[in-house]
């Protein structure tokens, strides 16, 4: 039996911080601007490091580390990181920067470390500066390798250890705040990676059910036979052909007193492998155990919003099915009908994205009456030509919901972009038929198809008229994943569940 999704196997087995009383640190981290001239305290005040300083305008470029030796006394080991200019100094920088710190600190085997950031400006200071460093340094610190096997594990592997990170007590409390939003993240992308042929349908649902019970979210599940009583057409044509049936995840997060409020939906996408259907992807579907990636992040969200305690009301539901080639999959031609009653004509089957999260909005809002709800999908290669894997796309019917969102997402590092909607785009979507169509008949503004599409499932005006209840599309498609970068190793990144926490403590 394969083993299931486990972090154990990252640099450090876990980054915590420091107890009160801890001995001298191994290593000391002081971070530093360019053109730096004296040494700060913290900082040895030796030949070398007025070397170093001297020439600042290099050496203390943006994320670049360099490691000075003391001998066996702690600490030990003092690094120098790098912040660049002190004009363009932002939250990412920082993020950067510790991202590298880590690194460094995981070749030295460091087990403890005290970071210095005296030199940050105001706008940094703080809980701020704190949850940046903890965002760096946890999301350098993942890796996946639960699958190695005899040739790339040894017999008995050592266990990587802890590391322990000193902090002044304002920087430690956005410290704490951002490790309980890394432990979303690392779920997050530890289900993206895990692969197809463990984490099906029925797999995640189940881990959902286990994240409920130690979270203290509560946790439903809409299997195959409710899914038909309630006439998901989507998610099942979606999931016909699949090793496991389809299913839908409802995640809840009530904390005391907001049990009647309108609580904020978050939608995800979830298939958890895609070949296209019956339209072949051409290379098969290499690297489609990443078209789950929105349902993760939303599982990934709702963890990090319950373990913040965070006071608002939130959904999350995330659509889980594959999409395989089966005698009882879903063909091109194909006329299906969601729960909200509108038809769809497939005109093709690698378009499947939408039909999964159509039927969670249909329902979701029609449900639970949300104040606003997102969605998170990998829907388009069109969203990847535009923005490229930085920036993901939104699509929103609300100013000051997507206002929120900018503004979240520049906190946390995880931007996003509005793209235009409007009726005309929404006819495109039109068939003749049937109500709708999945792909139109022609490629131009594809990525804005998508959501377009969509917009006929949010509420009960969205298949008459564009919704009103406040509703934004965010397609990840560039940005779930990287081929590495100076954040993280090449794989999943998680992006959503640090913007969702940002946009929820905001509201």
């Amino acid at each position: 039996m394969m083993p299931g999704p486990y972090l154990e196997t990252r640099m450090y087995r876990r980054i915590k911080p420091a107890t009160a009383g801890q001995a001298k640190p191994d290593a000391v981290a002081v971070f530093l601007t360019a053109k730096t001239k004296t040494p700060p305290a913290g900082l040895p005040q030796t030949d070398e490091v007025k070397a170093l300083l001297a020439r600042a305008t290099t050496s203390l470029d943006a994320g670049k580390v360099h490691p000075l030796y003391h001998g066996k006394a702690k600490p030990g080991l003092t690094l120098v990181v790098g912040l660049g200019d002190k004009a363009k100094l932002s939250a990412d920088t920082l993020r950067q920067a510790a991202a590298a710190a880590l690194r460094a600190l995981d070749t030295a085997k460091a087990k403890s470390v005290q970071l210095v950031t005296d030199a940050l400006p105001a706008k940094l200071a703080n809980e701020t500066a704190g949850n940046a460093l903890a965002d760096g340094m946890t999301l350098a610190n993942f890796t996946f390798d639960a699958y190695h096997g005899r040739t790339k594990r040894p017999d008995k592997p050592s266990k990587p250890i802890d590391l322990s990170v000193q902090l002044p007590a304002a920087e430690l409390r956005g410290f704490k705040r951002g490790l309980k939003v890394a432990e979303g993240s690392d779920t997050a992308r530890t289900l993206a990676c895990t692969p197809p042929n463990v984490a099906n349908p029925k797999y995640v649902a189940n881990y959902c059910k286990n994240l409920a019970k130690k979270s203290g979210l509560k946790c439903s599940v809409i299997d195959q036979t409710k899914a038909k009583q309630l006439g998901m057409g989507g998610l099942l044509a979606v999931g016909a052909g699949g090793s496991t049936p389809p299913c839908m995840v409802i995640l809840e997060w009530a904390p005391a007193g907001t049990a009647k409020d309108a609580p904020v939906l978050l939608v995800g996408k979830g298939v958890t492998f895609d070949t296209g259907g019956y339209s072949l992807k051409p290379d098969g579907g290499k690297g489609m155990k990443y078209d789950k990636c929105g349902a993760m992040n939303v599982i990934g969200a709702m963890q990090a919003i319950a373990n913040l305690k965070l006071k608002r009301r939130v959904v999350g539901i995330v659509g889980l099915a594959e999409n395989m080639i089966d005698t009882h999959a879903y063909r091109v031609d194909d006329i299906i009908t969601f729960g909200n009653g509108v038809t769809c004509e497939i005109t093709n089957t690698d378009a499947e994205g939408r039909l999964v999260l159509a039927d969670c909005l249909a329902y979701g809002t029609k449900t639970y009456k949300p104040a606003a709800v997102v969605d998170y999908a990998t829907l388009t290669g069109g969203v990847v030509v535009a923005l490229g894997k930085k920036i993901a796309g939104v699509w929103c019917n609300d100013t000051k919901l997507l206002r929120a969102l900018e503004k979240a997402g520049e906190t946390a590092g995880e931007p996003v972009w509005q793209l235009p909607l409007n009726d005309d785009y929404r006819k495109m979507m039109q068939a003749k038929h049937a109500d709708l169509h999945n792909s139109a008949p022609v490629r131009e503004a594809h990525p804005i198809q998508g959501a377009a599409f969509l917009s006929y499932f949010v509420g009960t005006d969205a298949p008459k008229n564009m919704p009103t209840t406040p509703w934004a599309h965010v397609d990840i498609a560039g940005t779930s994943n990287t081929d590495g970068c100076t954040l993280m190793e090449k794989g999943p990144t998680g992006f959503g569940v640090r913007l969702t926490v940002e946009l929820i403590a905001g509201m």
